[in-house]
C-alpha cells in the first residue's frame, strides 16, 4: 500500500469491479484511529450499505501498520469523561457496523494491529495478513485495560487465550493468530494482495442474495438458543430459496452450466 502525503484524505476509498477498499491512511501515525478517521470510516462504510453494487469489502493500512489503535495523542487532548464516552461509543458503532453490512468485509493486515487496530481485525468477517504482521491489545502496559478491543477479541479467541493478551499485552505473530482463530490465513507479504483478491473472487463468484442473506444470518443466530437459531436459519433458508438466483443455481448444477446471478436491487 502507498503512504500519504499530509494534504491527502485520513481515509482512501478504491472501487474495481464490486470490490471496495478503503485504506487508513494516516501511515505516519499508523494509521492510529482518530476522530478524524472515525467519521470517515462510518460515513463510507454507510455509503456502502446503501449501494447495491457493492459485493466486498477490504479493509487496509498505508505504510508499514495496519492500525495502531485509538490516537493516544489526541485523546489525552481532552481528559474529559463525556468525551471518553462518546469516543468509545462512535468506534463501537463503526465497529458493529462493519458486521451489520449486507456484504463480507476482510482485513488486509500487514505490519501491527493493536488495540483498537485489533479490534478492527476481529470485527471484520474475514482477515488475511502478512507473515510478518503482530497482534496485541496492549493498552495494559499503559495502564488501560482494553475493554472494548476486548468484545471483539473474545468473539474470534478463546476466553483464555483472549485474557492473556489482555492482561499481558503480549504480541502474537500471525501464524498464532491463525491458530487461535483471529485471522484466516498468513501469507507472504508478497504475497497479500493477491491472497486478498483470490477470496474477493471467491466471494463476487458466489450468488449476491445468498451472501447477504449468509451474512445476517451467520451473526443473528449466535446470539440465540439452539432450538431458537434453527427456527430462524429455516425461515431465512426459506427465504433464501424463493430467490430467482437459488433456483438458477440449482438449475445450473442439474444442467452442469455456470449460473448466473442476479444483482441485487434495493
Amino acid at each position: 500500500m502507498e503512504t500519504s502525503t499530509p494534504d491527502e484524505p485520513v481515509l482512501a476509498r478504491q472501487d474495481h469491479d464490486g470490490v471496495v477498499t478503503l485504506c487508513l491512511n494516516r501511515p505516519r501515525q499508523f494509521n492510529a484511529l482518530s476522530e478524524e478517521l472515525l467519521d470517515a470510516l462510518q460515513r463510507e462504510l454507510d455509503s456502502i450499505a446503501a449501494d447495491p453494487t457493492v459485493r466486498c469489502v477490504v479493509l487496509a493500512g498505508a505504510g508499514k501498520a495496519f492500525c495502531a489503535g485509538h490516537d493516544l495523542r489526541q485523546m489525552r487532548a481532552t481528559p474529559e469523561a463525556e468525551y471518553y464516552r462518546a469516543l468509545f461509543a462512535r468506534c463501537s458503532h463503526m465497529m458493529q457496523t462493519l458486521q451489520k453490512l449486507p456484504v463480507p468485509v476482510i482485513a488486509r493486515v500487514q505490519g501491527i494491529a493493536t488495540a483498537a487496530g485489533c479490534q478492527l481485525v476481529g470485527a471484520c468477517d474475514l482477515a488475511i495478513a502478512s507473515d510478518g504482521a503482530r497482534f496485541a491489545v496492549s493498552g495494559i502496559n499503559f495502564g488501560l485495560f482494553c475493554s472494548t478491543p476486548a468484545v471483539a477479541l473474545s468473539r474470534n479467541v478463546s476466553p483464555k487465550r483472549s485474557f492473556d493478551m489482555l492482561v499481558t499485552g503480549r504480541f502474537i505473530d500471525a501464524a498464532t493468530a491463525v491458530d487461535w482463530g483471529l485471522i484466516n490465513e498468513a501469507v507472504p507479504e508478497s504475497d497479500l494482495d493477491a491472497a486478498v483478491q483470490r477470496k474477493c473472487d471467491a466471494i463476487i463468484a458466489k450468488s449476491p442474495a445468498a451472501i447477504r442473506h449468509g451474512k445476517a444470518m451467520f451473526y443473528r443466530q449466535r446470539q440465540m438458543t439452539l432450538e431458537d437459531a434453527y427456527v430462524f436459519a429455516g425461515d431465512v433458508m426459506t427465504r433464501n430459496m424463493m430467490e430467482d438466483d437459488a433456483g438458477e443455481g440449482v438449475d445450473a448444477f442439474i444442467e452442469k452450466r455456470t449460473p448466473v446471478w442476479k444483482p441485487v436491487s434495493r
